[in-house]
């Protein structure tokens, strides 16, 4: 009896311990995938799990990292997209050989409200940079019918993501088969 209490009450640590680290993988905005091929193109989704302290989301900012030279939001019922761009200090060459001159700096997603008890998804198609096993932060900022959450924190060279408090977004890139 008392070797399956024990067994038991391991299995039901086990099982806590791995809810509690789900419930913290979700605690914040995430991007899927979390790795993808460098120079080419990808379908991002932004998942944005809760509100502000128990308030509707009204707003996702997503900034997005250099390097990215094409970027098309997915368009949401309830939702207007906002695309802000900024000029390049040097053109690039594009991946059709055009020149590109103006890249989309912010994509902003304003609407709803999204409530607090459910979850959403906001996409990006995007042409990743070839950069292959660089990190991509989308730093993203969750405005909320009350209050803000800024999911912006980059680790510094040595530090981990886990280690981070309100961590931005992140993708892997990684060479192309």
């Amino acid at each position: 009896m008392t070797r399956a209490l024990g067994s038991w009450i391991g299995s039901a640590v086990a099982v806590a311990a791995a809810i509690i680290s789900c419930n913290a993988a979700l605690a914040h905005v995430t991007v899927q995938p979390a790795d993808a091929p460098a120079d080419s193109y990808a379908h991002l989704t932004f998942t944005v799990p809760h509100g502000c302290n128990g308030s509707a989301t009204t707003a996702l900012r997503i900034k997005l990292p250099e390097g990215i030279l094409s970027a098309k939001p997915q368009m949401k019922t309830g939702w207007n997209v906002e695309i802000k761009s900024k000029k390049l200090e040097t053109p690039a060459q594009g991946p059709h050989g055009n020149t590109i001159t103006d890249v989309v700096d912010e994509v902003a997603w304003r609407g709803g409200p999204l409530p607090d008890s459910l979850y959403d998804t906001f996409g990006l198609v995007v042409r990743l940079p070839d950069q292959a096993g660089q990190n991509l932060y989308f730093s993203a900022v969750q405005e909320c019918e009350q209050g803000v959450e800024r999911w912006i924190e980059i680790p510094q060279a040595g530090q981990v993501l886990d280690g981070l408090h309100k961590p931005a977004p992140v993708v892997r890139l990684k060479a192309k088969r």
